[in-house]
C-alpha cells in the first residue's frame, strides 16, 4: 500500500489561507509512489522531446537499417526495431498521459482563476469542462453566434456574456444541484 502523509509539514501549508506550496516534497495526502511517477513522467517527458533524443532515435534507426545486409534483412532483424519500438511506444503513452493529464488541469486552474478574477467573465464557465459533449456544442454554438453579433453589430463595443442567455450550463448546473439534494 502506498505511504501517504497525514499532516503537512510547514513549508507546505505556509501562511493561513494561503494555497499550499505544492512544490515542496511533502504535499498533503500525496502518495510518495504518485510523486516519484509524477518527476519520472515530467523528466522522462521532457527528455523524449529533446534534440537529443531525436538524435539517439534517429541515430539507432540508421544502425539498425545498416545492419540489414549483414543479417540479410532477415526476421530477426525487422522483429528487433518492431518489438523496440513497440515497447518504447507503449511505455512513452503512459508517461505522456500523464504530464497531459496535469497539464490539463493546471491549465484548468489557470482559466478558473481568470474566469473568477474577471468582473466582466461568468463564473458560470469556472468548470465548463465537466459538461457533457452536447452540452459543450451548444455552448460553443452560443459563442458563434455571438462572434457573429459582433461583426455584424455597430462600431461600438459591446460586451456579451453567457449569462444572457439560458445555457446548458444552467441544465448542468441544476442537474448536479437536483442530483446533490
Amino acid at each position: 500500500m502506498p505511504e501517504t502523509t497525514t499532516s503537512a509539514p510547514p513549508e507546505v501549508l505556509g501562511a493561513p489561507g494561503s494555497m499550499p506550496n505544492t512544490n515542496a516534497t511533502k504535499c498533503p495526502g500525496r502518495s510518495a509512489f504518485l510523486t516519484r511517477f509524477d518527476h519520472l513522467a515530467s523528466h522522462v517527458t521532457r527528455w523524449a522531446g529533446s534534440p537529443l533524443a531525436f538524435v539517439l532515435a534517429f541515430f539507432s534507426i540508421a544502425v539498425w537499417a545498416a545492419c540489414g545486409p549483414a543479417f540479410g534483412y532477415a526476421e530477426n532483424w525487422q522483429l528487433v526495431i518492431n518489438t523496440g519500438t513497440t515497447i518504447v511506444t507503449f511505455l512513452m503513452v503512459f508517461l505522456i498521459q500523464q504530464s497531459q493529464n496535469k497539464d490539463s488541469v493546471a491549465l484548468h486552474l489557470k482559466l478558473d482563476e481568470l474566469l473568477a478574477a474577471s468582473q466582466q467573465a461568468s463564473n458560470r464557465m469556472i468548470g465548463i469542462e465537466d459538461l457533457d459533449e452536447q452540452d459543450l456544442r451548444e455552448v460553443a454554438d452560443f459563442y458563434v453566434r455571438l462572434a457573429q453579433r459582433a461583426k455584424d453589430g455597430s462600431k461600438n463595443k459591446e460586451t456579451h456574456s453567457i449569462d444572457e442567455e439560458g445555457m446548458p450550463i444552467d441544465r448542468h448546473v441544476a442537474h448536479a444541484d437536483a442530483r446533490a439534494r
